[in-house]
């Protein structure tokens, strides 16, 4: 075996940049899984010579336990691995083949773990017995070479894929008929403000209902400021679930709405409205922030009641400032999708912005409109970037000056190359 090389800690790791951290998370990663498949490797040669005659015990995986203090469970599944990615030995002193030898090479490189490993194993369980040993091995390189690069589902739809090429037929299907549909959605507001979904979904409603989610929640392409997405998983679907919402209810025989994105009275203050500061009602539903009302003014059909200190209302809605279908379709042919630089939503995935906000008197024209995503449409509204309209009629942002001192007005060149 090779000497691995172990990278060293810095001696203030705090004072470490974020590339710093991640190259030495990186390094580590290598290291653990290079020991692991070096590990892998001994546990094979003591199964080979026989843990009885060397250290007396009954099988490799109650020596290494008591070795490592680790359960029987867990010891068990570290030979189980050693043991189908190394070679072996029959009673006859014949060598026997690992079972994945092209996975082992890339475990023994540092570029695969333990995880992958072991669905690549299950997955080779699961391929026809009467297949040839060469379309066998070519599967399981095909596994070994994506594992490097891919996680659990892109393996779980080559997965599909092989088993699709090497047994077409698949299995007898145990109950050819049609389960009958069900479907249950619950959705509670909770004390917090927040509201809990629950639900129920058959195979198809629930296939089609993750497929619309996935492509809505993919992440953010790095930007031209070298930012990349650091939503969870969980925060993208959720985001994508408030994306397929507002097509939805942007649809024009959408019942109720008329094609608005939201529909509910909002009563809030005028000097809440205008700062952004403090809470305004929501009919039949409870509290949002002024901030929130703030934006949600630029594109639904909430009606603000306004009120003044003493309580009178002071404008039951300017329904004039709403995007009229016209004004929308010359904005989706000007802006062409989100309008901050960098982003590559479309259309259909943004809302129209009002640049001198309308509750500050800011009319509901072009000059004053821009597309802009959810995300920076919620940037643009609670951060330090600033939208303004040139010269030329297009839509430019001035950066804060953490990320450019001198402030130079950026525009989206994405949407029409």
């Amino acid at each position: 075996m090779s000497e691995t090389f172990i990278p060293e800690l810095p001696q203030e790791l705090w004072r470490a940049g974020k590339l710093e951290l991640a190259h030495g998370v990186q390094q580590f990663l290598q290291v653990i899984r290079m020991a692991t498949a070096g590990l892998g490797q001994f546990l094979a040669e003591i199964e080979n010579r026989g843990p009885k005659d060397l250290y007396g015990h009954g099988s490799t995986a109650s020596w290494f336990a008591e070795m490592a203090g680790l359960s029987r469970g867990e010891a068990g599944a570290v030979v189980k691995r050693a043991l189908a990615l190394n070679p072996t030995r029959a009673l006859d002193g014949t060598e026997v083949p690992p079972v994945a030898p092209c996975t082992a090479a890339v475990a023994a490189q540092g570029l695969v773990g333990d995880e992958r490993i072991d669905q690549i194993l299950e997955i080779l369980k699961k391929l026809p017995a009467e297949i040839s040993a060469e379309d066998r091995a070519s599967a399981e390189k095909i596994l070994a070479e994506l594992a490097p690069h891919a996680g659990p589902r892109q393996l779980t739809e080559a997965e599909a894929k092989l088993l699709g090429w090497l047994d077409p037929d698949g299995n007898e299907p145990k109950d050819p008929e049609p389960k009958e549909p069900r479907r249950e959605i619950t959705l509670d507001r909770r004390q917090d403000g927040f509201w809990k979904l629950t639900g129920l979904l058959d195979d198809e409603t629930g296939t089609r209902t993750a497929a619309a989610l996935e492509a809505h929640a993919q992440p953010r392409p790095v930007d031209e400021f070298g930012q990349a997405d650091l939503r969870m998983k969980c925060e993208r679907m959720g985001d994508a679930w408030a994306e397929l919402l507002d097509l939805a209810i942007a649809c024009p025989d959408q019942p109720g709405t008329s094609g608005y994105r939201t529909l509910v009275n909002v009563t809030v203050g005028l000097e809440e409205l205008k700062s952004g500061l403090g809470t305004a009602c929501l009919d039949f539903v409870g509290t949002m922030t002024a901030r929130e009302a703030r934006l949600a003014a630029c594109d639904c059909l909430m009606l603000p009641v306004v009120m003044s200190g003493s309580g009178e209302p002071l404008d039951m809605g300017r329904l004039r400032r709403f995007v009229t279908p016209g004004q929308r379709r010359a904005l989706n042919i000007r802006d062409g999708g989100c309008a901050f630089p960098g982003c590559h939503r479309r259309p259909k995935n943004c809302h129209a912005h009002h640049i001198h906000h309308w509750a500050d008197g800011g009319p509901t024209d072009l000059r004053n409109l821009v597309l802009l995503c959810g995300f920076h449409h919620r940037l643009i509204h609670h951060g330090d970037w600033e939208v303004r309209m040139a010269t030329d009629g297009l839509p430019e942002f001035i950066p804060p000056q953490y990320r450019d001192p001198l402030r130079h007005p950026r525009r989206n060149t994405l949407h029409h190359l």
